[in-house]
């Protein structure tokens, strides 16, 4: 089976594919809330240095493991140490991360068609929380028709991309549509600058709260979201890598993705924080005061950048958001591709069967989940744990096993990925690896769980944080195991 297994059609196709990945929802969405919350200009340094800690590291180390045993988590690292469990927990994180993550498109979707006429009115806040959303009181299950059909919109196009393949579904979306979103993205940052207040909200972003650098709280955030933004940890490069052609410079691609996907996060921060001065401005308020609710922070300042247009602003708020869209859309591909893949290496599924099943159900839960008055509590929550958890939690194993306890392990794959790279990883690689990497990430992980034991999360009551979070983690841990425990279908000479 493996060697009927999809290739790109040239490493350029797998570094638009792999930056798609990354540039996405990830980087307008949740980059600027995130940065938010933890500080606005505080927050650059633990992310930059969270970059070069852990994201480069753990990115190569997944290029490696997946360009070697060309196959997805599971059987990647059974043939590597006989982890498969390992495999299957990035699996479940991914498949949940899809399931949240169609909502969070459905809400761009919705807003191209808000656009026309800026129906969303003066108080964009207000719109997206009240009118849009219909939020409610604690776990409100009512049902919300607009939500609904937001999201079989967006399942559907990702199941017709995904029924496509690796170059003609996954491969050639990223390639129609990323430019465009560059070139959009670009125009409506120049004009967001252009906003009287825009200065105010700038010098939140850019400068550094030495004090806010104090809390871990911070870091935890840092680390936490660049494994969602670089999509290491739990599985995604790893499966792209695996569709790469043997003689393949994956060093140098890995350094291009990276660097790319940071300048549009940081081209996103602009955006936003332009923005949020701009919104203070004409409050007349401070940039703290102007917005609340983090995670609607794109649906609340982007359109007030978009109302600044005046009427020109129709079109382009249409076309920013039908991009954006797209954009996410080739992240959630990326997500789900894990998935798909891992059932098509251990059960011999065919790529139909495979996406109809494990894209299909994931339809059906998401749109049962996040078409009510909760769906944004289900979003943050489910968020949190399966990022700050789940992914760094799978990125963290998948070291420790490596570098502590399988050494030889971390010299072999660090030939095979210096046989056809530009850049040679070595000493510094492995000192990373083997130190900085994991005792970071470990203390990441054991002070949010401990943060979330002592002080939970976002202000919600326990019994909803339990029901919620702990549920997603139990999902992890028993469809992990689970898993693991089926038999191969495909015999072992072919995998």
């Amino acid at each position: 089976m493996s060697g009927n297994r999809e290739n790109w059609s040239a490493r350029s196709g797998f570094i638009i594919a792999a930056i798609g990945s990354a540039v996405g929802l990830g980087n307008i969405w949740r980059f600027p809330y995130v940065a938010y919350e933890n500080g606005g200009g505080a927050f650059l340094v633990p992310y930059l240095v969270a970059i070069f800690a852990a994201g480069l590291p753990l990115l190569y180390l997944d290029y490696a493991v997946g360009h070697k045993f060309r196959k997805a988590p599971p059987l990647a690292y059974k043939k590597l140490m006989n982890s498969e469990s390992l495999g299957w927990w990035q699996v479940m994180v991914t498949l949940v991360i899809g399931i949240y993550y169609a909502s969070v498109l459905s809400w761009a979707g919705s807003y191209m068609y808000y656009a026309i006429g800026q129906k969303w009115g003066a108080d964009t806040q207000a719109f997206f929380f009240n009118s849009y959303l219909q939020n409610g009181e604690g776990l409100a299950l009512g049902f919300v028709p607009t939500l609904f059909f937001g999201l079989v919109i967006v399942w559907a196009v990702v199941m017709f991309i995904l029924y496509g393949g690796v170059r003609r579904g996954v491969e050639l979306a990223n390639k129609i549509f990323m430019p465009l979103l560059v070139v959009l993205f670009t125009i409506l940052v120049i004009q967001a600058i252009r906003l009287p207040g825009a200065t105010a909200g700038l010098n939140a972003f850019f400068t550094p709260n030495w004090e806010a650098m104090g809390n871990y709280k911070v870091w935890l955030a840092a680390f936490g979201h660049i494994f969602f933004s670089l999509s290491v940890g739990f599985g995604i490069m790893l499966t792209y890598a695996s569709y790469l052609k043997r003689k393949t410079n994956m060093t140098g691609s890995g350094a291009v993705v990276a660097l790319a996907n940071s300048s549009f996060e940081i081209l996103a921060g602009i955006g936003v924080f332009a923005a949020l001065g701009f919104m203070a401005f004409s409050s007349g308020s401070t940039v703290e005061e102007v917005v609340s609710g983090g995670i609607g922070l794109a649906f609340i300042a982007f359109p007030k950048i978009i109302s600044s247009m005046g009427a020109g602003g129709d079109l382009f708020g249409f076309l920013f958001f039908a991009s954006l869209t797209v954009a996410g859309i080739t992240s959630m591909v990326s997500i789900l591709e894990v998935p798909i893949s891992a059932f098509q290496d251990k059960l011999g599924w065919s790529r139909k069967k495979s996406v109809s099943i494990i894209a299909g159900g994931s339809a059906i839960v998401s749109t049962l989940i996040f078409s009510t008055h909760s769906a944004i509590t289900f979003v943050d929550i489910i968020d949190y744990f399966a990022n700050n958890i789940g992914i760094v939690g799978g990125g963290l194993l998948s070291i420790i096993l490596v570098s502590w306890f399988r050494r030889p392990l971390l010299s072999q794959l660090q030939a095979h990925i210096n046989q056809y790279s530009s850049i040679k990883l070595g000493a510094g690689w492995n000192f990373l690896l083997t130190v900085i990497t994991p005792l970071s990430l470990l203390v990441a992980l054991g002070l949010t769980i401990k943060s979330i034991v002592a002080e939970g999360y976002g202000g919600y009551p326990a019994e909803i944080l339990w029901l919620v979070g702990g549920g997603t983690l139990a999902l992890f841990i028993v469809g992990a195991i689970v898993l693991s425990c089926l038999k191969d279908k495909v015999p072992e000479e072919e995998n």
